[in-house]
């Protein structure tokens, strides 16, 4: 796999302790063609399947290749209305499959998915993997859960502290493949990024048992490989109660895209 100078980058995933097969998957494209690359930039994408042994595969399979194949495959769109298009593909395709094979019926996937145009960020997001960038020693979440004790955290009922430990922090409020229509989560206005940026994409294998800080931590500590080893083997040592997948992505210091 190609990847042109501008970041660092590195991906991991692992079943985890008690998982007797690993429903994440991840991904990362580059355009072969320079020309494609000056309009289409970077893309990574993060899924946490769910629905039974095989439902949870094929959900966050048929995702990241939906995403990635719109994304890659339709010609002259702004980034975040691809990456929108993209989301609402897969949501669908999800479903079609679903419907067809009643193993597989109930299945879905949480995703997160970033493109990186020049300095600029776009990113979509569903569910509850996560997306954080740390900036000069500080570490801030992208993205919201979408879950329902985060719903909770919304209304006041409990604390953002609470929530991290809560036993219902796993259910979700919204995933592809799931309910008739998605809104997938998008920022305003693409992030700018700068040099020495860190992008980490997470499922909650590992957000759920590895703090914030902790993350954050490491990654400004350590080069992307080095990272997405140590952070997948801390939430081994925790207990690893679930499949543990990551991205990290670190801008250069030159700044070159």
């Amino acid at each position: 796999m190609r990847i042109r100078p501008g970041i660092e980058m590195a991906g991991l995933s692992d079943i985890g302790c008690h998982r007797e097969n690993n429903e994440d998957r991840y991904s990362y494209w580059e355009p072969a063609d320079d020309d494609q690359f000056q309009s289409k930039g970077r893309l990574a994408i993060i899924a946490d399947g769910m629905g039974g042994y095989e439902g949870g595969q094929e959900a966050s399979r048929l995702a990241v290749e939906t995403i990635e194949e719109v994304y890659a495959g339709t010609p002259d769109s702004e980034p975040q209305a691809l990456l929108v298009s993209a989301f609402l593909s897969a949501h669908q395709r999800i479903q079609e499959l679903a419907s067809e094979r009643a193993a597989l019926h109930g299945m879905g996937t949480t995703c997160t998915a970033i493109a990186l145009l020049g300095n600029q960020l776009y990113y979509a997001h569903v569910g509850d993997s996560r997306l954080y960038l740390v900036r000069n020693g500080s570490i801030s979440r992208l993205t919201h859960d979408h879950s329902y004790v985060s719903r909770l955290v919304e209304h006041g009922v409990i604390s953002s502290e609470e929530a991290e430990s809560h036993p219902q922090r796993h259910i979700l409020t919204a995933a592809l493949g799931a309910g008739s229509e998605i809104a997938p989560e998008t920022p305003e206005q693409p992030v700018a990024l700068d040099a020495g940026d860190v992008l980490v994409l997470c499922t909650d294998g590992l957000w759920g048992v590895v703090h914030d800080d902790e993350i954050r931590s490491v990654v400004s500590s350590k080069n992307p490989q080095e990272a997405c080893r140590e952070l997948v083997q801390t939430a081994k040592q925790r207990g690893g109660p679930d499949n543990i997948t990551m991205q990290v992505l670190r801008v250069s210091a030159d700044g070159s895209q």
